[in-house]
């Protein structure tokens, strides 16, 4: 699959290299980052309130300096759909003196069998580790 050249033309490039199925849904993390602390509450109020259908977390980025809204939404990770859903959350933190920067996608996703919670797993007969 071709993706444009851009940084998230190449993002998807990267993911597919790495074996991700970019056809199925994925959790796919927007970061909208602020100076101020005020700021970034009220958008994520404003966020809250609205039909926006993901997970949203506040921290503080201690490498940015700057305070950073995590917006989780289940989506298929194509192009368009991404780029559209950037533009408009960096019009959205715009609005609260924010921006966006960028989009990322964990390696492990729900189901993902390699990373499996070894504490869950009990030792039976046929275990090798």
């Amino acid at each position: 699959m071709q993706f444009p050249d851009d940084d998230n033309g190449q993002m998807l490039a990267a993911m597919q290299e790495s074996g991700i199925d970019l056809s199925q849904a994925l959790d796919v993390d927007f970061f909208l980052v602020f100076e101020d602390k005020r700021d970034a509450e009220s958008a994520l109020e404003d966020l809250s309130a609205s039909e926006l259908n993901g997970e949203l977390e506040l921290t503080f980025n201690e490498e940015l300096e700057k305070w950073e809204l995590i917006v989780c939404l289940n989506m298929v990770p194509e192009y368009d759909a991404l780029v559209a859903k950037e533009t408009w959350l960096n019009t959205f933190a715009g609005e609260f003196d924010g921006q966006s920067d960028g989009w990322g996608v964990m390696q492990h996703q729900h189901g993902d069998d390699e990373f499996s919670d070894e504490d869950d797993h009990e030792c039976g007969d046929h275990c090798h580790h």
